[in-house]
């Protein structure tokens, strides 16, 4: 049976084209894809996201286990709704599922992951959390709401009670704060400032309403995916799984083997290995379309598409690839047709603007 976020109602009668997504019925766009894409790069618009996954880890050794479980230092967070991103490993440095925790206190964290992979991240939580003597508590009564844009903050701003407004407007990036169960982040998967909502799935009709009310766009996870696409993010499933490591899909800056003396699943083989490619971003040079698993000819050997389609912000097609690391230029086979692509180092766009150098974009068109 499929599943519905306690938003559903208000997509369906918004005429929202629906989907199945990892097992939800999930808003795909409510009217035009690129039109949403546009509103969040120009001004602001509202994403459910309540079919992620939120836990709660907590113990008196909370931190220890996370310090073992992630291949990030989750030693980093000691300021209270501080956040840090990390991929969670195999013990072949096969990446599990890629995550956000929040440190609440110190016997307690908050991990935000993918709908995806629900079912092993939380038998991964659970085999490896007990010999810590943590509990895992998933957290379901949760909606989980995205608003971004360049006036995402100020339209959520004017929504916030007296009580915490303040906190939330001092927030830094990849931060949060909370009151009761209302819990407010100021991260994202857009490449555009703005903030995630975690609150009871309750209320979340009223804040989602609330929000419409005040000019925001609902937007469905087409648009999320063209936006995270040209801010360089990866998406788990498809450019990186268990089968890759966080070197060979662009996260090594995830990866924290300082301090020598801290032990994490998967480790001893990241210290081993030599990646032998890496994740590079593509620019197709005239006219065609970069899609997923189009393999790849470079100077230094074949490649892969992990990620590809159409940027509206830049009106070319863009692609997130794996590559010999080394690799200087590519040809994509499209259909039998072997085309031009420019290799480059994501992101694309990052706070509505190119990235790229108008040389490079008259050379593309």
């Amino acid at each position: 049976m499929e599943k519905h976020t306690s938003l559903f109602d208000l997509h369906c009668a918004s005429n929202a084209h629906i989907v199945d997504f990892a097992g939800w019925e999930m808003p795909l766009h409510y009217g035009s894809q690129v039109a949403e894409h546009h509103h969040v790069r120009r001004s602001v618009g509202i994403f459910d996201v309540s079919h992620m996954v939120v836990t709660d880890l907590k113990g008196e050794n909370v931190r220890s286990f996370l310090r073992y479980l992630l291949a990030n230092n989750i030693d980093r967070l000691n300021t209270p709704g501080a956040a840090l991103y990390s991929c969670m490993l195999n013990e072949h440095g096969g990446v599990i599922d890629d995550i956000i925790a929040y440190f609440i206190s110190e016997e307690e964290f908050r991990i935000v992951s993918n709908a995806g992979t629900r079912d092993k991240d939380l038998a991964w939580f659970k085999s490896h959390g007990q010999s810590f003597g943590v509990s895992i508590i998933e957290r379901s009564d949760l909606a989980m709401i995205a608003i971004q844009g360049p006036e995402a903050r100020d339209r959520v701003h004017d929504q916030l009670s007296e009580s915490i407004k303040e906190r939330v407007i001092n927030l830094k990036r990849f931060h949060g704060t909370w009151e009761e169960d209302f819990f407010i982040a100021r991260t994202g998967y857009t490449g555009e400032d703005g903030y995630e909502l975690l609150l009871p799935a309750i209320d979340a009709p009223n804040w989602w309403q609330k929000m419409i009310n005040h000019g925001v766009t609902p937007c469905g996870l087409g648009s999320r995916d063209t936006l995270r696409l040209e801010a360089g993010m990866c998406l788990y499933g498809t450019d990186m799984d268990e089968s890759t490591t966080p070197f060979e899909s662009g996260l090594g800056w995830t990866v924290a083997l300082k301090p020598t003396d801290r032990d994490f699943i998967g480790r001893k083989v990241l210290e081993q290995k030599i990646a032998s490619t890496q994740q590079v971003g593509l620019l197709l040079l005239g006219k065609g379309l970069l899609r997923n698993r189009q393999p790849i000819a470079t100077d230094l050997g074949e490649g892969m598409i992990t990620s590809g389609g159409f940027s509206p912000t830049l009106s070319r097609s863009i692609a997130l690839a794996n590559v010999p690391i080394g690799a200087s230029c590519c040809e994509v086979d499209i259909r039998g047709k072997k085309l031009i692509a420019e290799i480059i180092k994501p992101p694309f766009v990052r706070q509505g603007k190119s990235c790229l150098s108008d040389e490079l974009l008259a050379k593309s068109s």
